[in-house]
């Protein structure tokens, strides 16, 4: 009697193993075809998506990818960035929407995202991150591709006086920064006056905007991409400080005030005066038409100062004058065109001085 009980409670645990295991087995099943499902390629929308970006520039376009994702377009919004030091506008914006935020570079798995959107994000991106994305990765960028590729295409588009500039939406490929078929491109006047800081919203807003297209035509517009014209390559390297320093003689006075449009809000221009580099701030081309009275002979840098309509001038190439509203010199406080004027030119009896 007693081994016919033991025998019937060992017989009754080994059933509720079998149907526990059974379970176990099933949920494991269950797990594995959701993993397998959340990293299967999707032929439509809405689409997971990987961003990496850094910048304001960038955070519009993630910005445009959150608002899509309330429209349904978007299914998954997860960040990649990488910073040193304070947190940039992207993570800030990820944090305030909890949107998951990945560090450089991200351990994800083939097909976990269906489509990388890289702005503004400054590293290099290589073959065995881009193929973990069915549709490959997609770079929204500051100009009209070919010209100006690389880090700094608004400070190169204004430096340089270009009349018009725009976005362009084009796959990122491995080994170079730029290079990959163009998407999609968009085109925008710059006003003669325009700075840096002006074009660069102006530029975010449209890349923003274009990306939001871009993504309600996928994937068929991907199909639509041409490549690069190489004969038509310009480059827009990273500004270095450097840039900032004004040659006096090569530059027009429309060049020096195309340098400081590009460089507000980045680099003042500077030159130097006395063996010591000084500031010049709120510069403007003189038009042809106005007639600078100047008693010496001119040359490339001569700064006079106009005592009657409080006004200091400086020379630059092709017969042309800049006027230079406040300079900045080591140690002093900033002086306007009239202090500078009486206290370093009139004193002098040449009524001029040089910057070289």
């Amino acid at each position: 009697m007693v081994v016919y009980k033991l025998t019937k409670c060992v017989s009754t645990f080994i059933k509720v193993g079998e149907k526990a295991l059974s379970s176990i087995n099933n949920i494991s099943v269950w797990r594995l075809r959701c993993d397998h499902y959340a990293n299967k390629p999707q032929s439509k929308g809405p689409w997971r998506v990987l961003f990496l970006g850094t910048d304001e520039f960038a955070l519009q376009s993630l910005q445009a990818l959150y608002y899509t994702r309330q429209k349904g377009i978007v299914s998954r919004l997860e960040i990649v960035t990488a910073y040193k030091g304070e947190e940039n506008a992207v993570i800030k914006y990820a944090k305030k929407h909890n949107i998951l935020i990945h560090n450089w570079p991200p351990s994800i798995s083939k097909a976990e995202f269906d489509i990388g959107v890289v702005v503004s994000f400054g590293h290099l991106i290589p073959s065995k991150i881009i193929d973990l994305f069915p549709l490959g990765m997609i770079n929204v960028h500051g100009s009209l591709l070919p010209r100006w590729r690389g880090a700094a295409p608004i400070c190169h588009a204004l430096i340089n006086g270009d009349q018009e500039t725009g976005i362009s939406i084009m796959k990122i490929m491995p080994k170079k920064f730029d290079i990959g078929s163009v998407i999609v491109r968009e085109k925008v006047q710059i006003h003669p006056n325009e700075t840096y800081l002006e074009l660069y919203k102006k530029l975010a807003i449209l890349g923003a905007n274009l990306l939001t297209e871009t993504m309600n035509q996928l994937p068929d517009i991907l199909n639509t991409a041409k490549p690069q014209v190489e004969t038509e390559v310009t480059y827009a390297p990273k500004i270095t400080p450097e840039i900032s320093f004004i040659k006096w003689n090569e530059m027009t006075a429309e060049q020096v005030y195309n340098l400081q449009r590009g460089l507000l809000g980045i680099h003042p221009l500077r030159t130097y005066f006395n063996n010591q580099v000084i500031k010049l701030l709120d510069i403007k081309a003189i038009p042809e038409s106005t007639k600078v009275n100047c008693l010496r002979k001119k040359e490339p840098g001569l700064a006079i100062y106009d005592k009657k309509n409080k006004i200091l001038y400086v020379s630059c190439q092709e017969n042309s004058w800049i006027s230079v509203g406040t300079v900045i010199i080591p140690g002093h406080r900033p002086k306007s065109a009239t202090d500078f004027g009486t206290g370093f030119i009139l004193n002098r009896k040449e009524k001029s001085c040089i910057f070289c």
